[in-house]
């Protein structure tokens, strides 16, 4: 008899893209959605960088190249680490990736054995807990509290080592919550990495948007400069509006890059040529694009934030970085699944449940801040409406 393999049925995905189907279903019966649930820049690609893009392609670079990388595209990731993180890897540390997103399954495959352990945030990017369960991994959660500012906590990571983990996964600034852990907190992550001899892997793809004056992004990579445990995720999607592109790089000891580099080469061959010289330009060519868009998030966040303050029920701390808010939804008397269902149907207001990245999201939701100011304000007016209609019955 015909049927799936065991590990198809642990296949997750992400929740924000089904919630985004139903939305744009509304959407096509005539509805007026207001979008806060996907985490996709609203901002066009920068133009110099689409420029760089369409040369490539007019010069015939369409064909196979390294599954590597092009040695440009690395030397120019060594360069913007250099700069960003004070120290210098080597070419063959760096690996050129389809999205940022596969990164952690290439990290989990290569590194951890089915019936092990890996320590992740809880709430956490949903990619984590889908990756985990489909390899057959144990994912242990350290629950991020709202009390914390929903920084990940040394202490409760050491409380939730065993001798079956294997990896522990940090995420700052984090999705879903925005949190910006703190320098020595990441330093005590990683002595403790240190300490029980795993594996870490950093989750880097906000690392250019933070917003908090009196912090500086901070990398555990700084301490081993990713040559004994340190892997770090990074890519293109966030900072520079290139979610489309699906371009992303992996830094990370040589002898675990080669592999990852290997199972690249096994599932997706490499990445076009054409979408590493735009990676080049972003890296290389001007900055303001990239600065006026963390200017204006900025703006967003703050404006987000004032307002989910003055609703019903509602309280949602400033987050550090990122381009999401997570607000406590506890006092407007639903949970955060009838609160998403309510914006939704009743408002036209889409959010997500705390509670699809994890237990420890239950009574919050998230929204997404990469939307205008104008649709801030709208959809921000619709929540006050429905919140105080609830409130008046």
């Amino acid at each position: 008899m015909k049927k799936l393999s065991a590990a198809a049925h642990h296949i997750e995905g992400q929740p924000m893209f089904k919630v985004l189907a139903r939305v744009q279903e509304m959407e096509r019966q005539g509805r007026d959605i207001v979008h806060f649930e996907i985490g996709d820049p609203d901002f066009d690609t920068m133009p110099n960088i689409v420029a760089a893009a369409c040369k490539s392609l007019r010069e015939g670079e369409t064909h196979y190249t390294s599954s590597m990388g092009l040695h440009e595209m690395r030397v120019a990731s060594c360069d913007a680490t250099a700069a960003s993180r004070r120290f210098r890897p080597g070419v063959e540390q760096v690996l050129i990736t389809p999205g940022a997103n596969i990164i952690v399954y290439y990290a989990v495959r290569c590194l951890v054995d089915p019936g092990d352990e890996v320590i992740v945030p809880d709430p956490c990017f949903p990619t984590y807990l889908s990756v985990l369960r489909f390899c057959g991994v144990k994912p242990v959660g350290v629950r991020l509290r709202e009390e914390n500012e929903f920084r990940m906590n040394p202490a409760d990571i050491r409380a939730a080592i065993t001798d079956r983990t294997r990896l522990i996964i940090i995420n700052s600034p984090q999705n879903p919550t925005g949190a910006l852990m703190k320098p020595h907190e990441i330093d005590e992550v990683f002595d403790m990495a240190r300490e029980h001899d795993v594996y870490l892997l950093s989750d880097e793809i906000y690392s250019r948007m933070v917003y908090d004056d009196e912090h500086r992004f901070y990398s555990p990579s700084m301490r081993d400069q990713c040559r004994e445990r340190t892997i770090v995720a990074n890519g293109f999607s966030k900072a520079f509006a290139m979610t489309g592109w699906r371009l992303g790089c992996a830094i990370g000891p040589e002898d675990v890059i080669e592999k990852m580099g290997l199972l690249l080469e096994t599932t997706s061959s490499c990445v076009p040529p054409f979408i590493q010289r735009a990676g080049i330009e972003a890296i290389r060519g001007s900055q303001e694009g990239v600065r006026a868009m963390m200017a204006e998030y900025r703006t967003r966040r703050d404006r987000l934030v004032d307002g989910l303050n003055g609703l019903p029920g509602v309280r949602c701390l400033r987050p550090g970085g990122a381009f999401y808010v997570f607000p406590n939804i506890t006092g407007a008397g639903m949970d955060e699944h009838t609160f998403a269902q309510v914006m939704l149907e009743e408002a036209g207001v889409a959010v997500l449940p705390g509670s699809n990245f994890g237990p420890g999201g239950a009574g919050f939701v998230r929204l997404c801040y990469a939307t205008s100011l104008h649709n801030i304000e709208e959809g921000l007016a619709r929540m006050r409406r429905r919140l105080e209609h609830r409130k008046g019955h």
